[in-house]
């Protein structure tokens, strides 16, 4: 069991993290779809900080043995969703840059072509 000390603590932490995570989001160094779950994480340790039995509740309904194991379990089920979706993002943004690039040679193309039209007929003009 927690003693009260260090539950001031970790509570004190958890809202430092979350002002923290906010302010990115206000400075826009943090995209707030990234930061959701973040924030849900913050929640949920707070809520467990705040009530510790809740946590040896939540363990026994899932019929884990201990409740330390929950939070070992959490932490990777949580790990497991965060590499997800960051490897979504990847996806979603790679295929971006593709799109961009090619439309960037499409343009370069034509504009080569247009530079060329242009030069002769000028030399037309002065021929």
């Amino acid at each position: 069991m927690m003693t009260l000390k260090l539950q001031i603590v970790i509570g004190f932490a958890i809202v430092v993290v979350f002002g923290i995570l906010v302010n990115m989001i206000r400075k826009r160094s943090l995209e707030l779809k990234y930061a959701l779950s973040w924030m849900a994480v913050l929640c949920a340790l707070l809520l467990f900080d705040c009530w510790p039995g809740l946590l040896i509740v939540v363990s026994e309904f899932l019929g884990i043995y201990a409740p330390v194991n929950m939070i070992f379990f959490l932490g990777f089920c949580f790990s497991l969703v965060i590499i997800f979706s960051l490897t979504v993002a990847l996806s979603r943004m790679s295929n971006s840059i593709r799109t961009l690039d090619q439309t960037a040679a499409l343009n370069e193309k034509r504009l080569q072509e247009l530079e060329a039209e242009l030069k002769k007929a000028e030399e037309r003009q002065e021929g």
